[in-house]
Formats: C-alpha cells, structure tokens, sequence
C-alpha cells in the first residue's frame, strides 16, 4: 500500500491511537480519526461503535484505503462485562458491516485484538497457533471478536493483531507501569499492588505503532499476528528497574483486593510471524521505556 492514502483509525483520541497517528502522518498517510469523545483533532468525527448507522455514513464519507481498529474496552478489570461484548464483540461487527457496504477501495483492515485470548498458557512461548484459554470477559470478548471477523474474511482483506501488555507516556495510571512509574515520579514511599509474581511481555507503545503502520503497508490478509517483544519480565522485576532509575527502592504492600482470582500469571509471546512479515523490527529494552516514562512530565 502506498502512502498517500486515506487510513481511518478507530479508537485515534486513546493512548495508542496518538502514536498511530503520528506514525502513520510521518509516513504519508492521510489519518482519519473516528471515537465516542468529541476531539478538536483534524479529520475526527465522534462516533460510537454501537451506532450502525451513523458508522455507515462516516465509512461512505471517508472512504478509506485502510482501517486500524484499535477502539474497544481495553482494561480487563472493568466492572461492566456487558460492555465487554457490546463494543468489542458487536462493535467490531457493525464497523465490519460498513467497510464490506461502504468502503470498496479498502485495502487492509487492521483488528487489535489481545493476547489476553491466551488465557493461562504459562509453559514455553505463546505462538499464533497457541489455542485459546480466556480467563475472564474482557478475553472472551476477544475471540468471539476474531470468530466474528473471520466471517469477513471474503469481503474484506482483514488481518487480527494479537498485541501483549504495553506502555509509554500518556498511558492511564489504571494500567500497572504507569501507577508504578507514578509513584517513583511523585517520590512515594510505600504503593499498593496486587500478585507480584505475574510475569508480563512488554512492549514500548512507539514500537506497536510501528508494527501497525508496517502491517497495514503488507496487509498479510487473513493472517493473525503477534505484536510483542519476546521478553518476560514480572512486577517485582518491574519495579527494581524503575527504583534504580529513580534511585531509591519503594516499600511494598500487597493488597488482596488487586489480587485476581482468574490473574492470567505469564503471558510470553513470539514475535517470530511478525518479523517474517514486516522485517527487523526495533524494541527498546523494557528499562528505556520506563525511564522515559519516569522523565516525561507528571500528567
């Protein structure tokens, strides 16, 4: 795909959609956003995804070349498991509905799905082929999500993105890194976790957002992909790199209530398929991500 074409990207005013877009801007595109916030960004139009109808006149209006779907309930301890389906699950189907009716011209849609699909696998590294095990709402949504998809598979060119746990600045302190980072930024003394024995793939939000743009370029339709580091690192690990960064060692207490019964313990996944489609890729160790964290200004 070149890159003078119209890309609209679901989800553009959230953490990860900023540095799609500016990826995408660096690279040629022509980014069209599309949320359920109003925005003052160019090319933006507040939609929901429930909304079928008003999704179907901004697809006619647009017309984009490619789709990044990166819009849904992305925190898996949200409390509401009804809003799970009604806007991962659902919501991706009306937004595939108005591509297959609206968009003739598109040449790749992009879905953001989640590793979280893995469930409990703790044994060895989660490939494609790995077989689902959801834990909670939030993964089931997930693969009734990908299922969904594949029934597109004739009408529209649609590749499924499995991305692992990642962060960067602006992520929300609801997310781990970022509640830890903030701490050590605000010179706390003590914080307050859950299990610290959960081993986690992280990945540098800059890097997703690179391996998106690449993929939508290839457009390896009716592939699933991986987007991870390949790297396992857990909580306590976590925060003996960001005590070192900001030099001195915080006090821990565990709290039972941020302990999950269906905690998925090690999430480890290959990035092997990715690579063979996009190339040598460039991840930072997951220690450069946190100092960047640590000396971006305090949100």
């Amino acid at each position: 795909m070149s890159a003078d074409k119209r890309v609209l990207v679901t989800g553009l005013t959230g953490f990860t959609g900023r540095y799609v877009a500016d990826e995408l801007v660096a690279a040629g595109f022509e980014v069209h956003g599309v949320g359920e916030r109003p925005s003052g960004l160019p090319r933006y139009t507040q939609v929901d995804l429930t909304d079928r109808d008003g999704l179907r006149a901004l697809v006619a209006e647009v017309a984009p070349h490619a789709v990044l779907h990166l819009a849904g309930m992305a925190f898996v301890a949200h409390d509401s498991a009804e809003a799970f389906y009604r806007v991962n699950t659902v919501g991706t189907r009306n937004l595939l509905e108005a591509l297959a009716s609206e968009a003739s011209n598109v040449d790749c849609v992009l879905l953001a799905s989640s590793a979280n699909v893995y469930g409990n696998a703790t044994e060895g590294v989660l490939t494609e082929s790995t077989p689902f095990n959801p834990v909670n709402d939030y993964a089931v949504s997930k693969v009734a999500m990908e299922y969904m998809a594949r029934l597109w598979g004739d009408k529209l060119p649609v590749v499924i993105t499995r991305p692992f746990n990642y962060t960067g600045v602006g992520q929300s302190d609801a997310f781990l890194l970022p509640k830890i980072v903030g701490h050590f930024q605000r010179g706390a003394r003590q914080i307050e976790l859950g299990n610290l024995d959960v081993f986690r793939d992280f990945s540098d939000v800059r890097a997703v957002a690179n391996a998106y743009r690449r993929l939508l370029q290839s457009c390896p339709a009716g592939e699933v992909v991986n987007v991870c580091s390949g790297q396992s690192h857990s909580l306590r690990e976590v925060l003996e790199m960001t005590g070192k960064i900001a030099g001195y060692d915080i006090e821990v207490k565990v709290n039972p209530a941020f302990v999950r019964a269906n905690e998925v313990r090690s999430l480890l996944g290959s990035a092997e398929h990715l690579c063979s489609i996009i190339g040598e890729w460039d991840m930072p160790p997951l220690s450069e991500t946190l100092a960047w964290m640590y000396r971006a200004p305090m949100q």
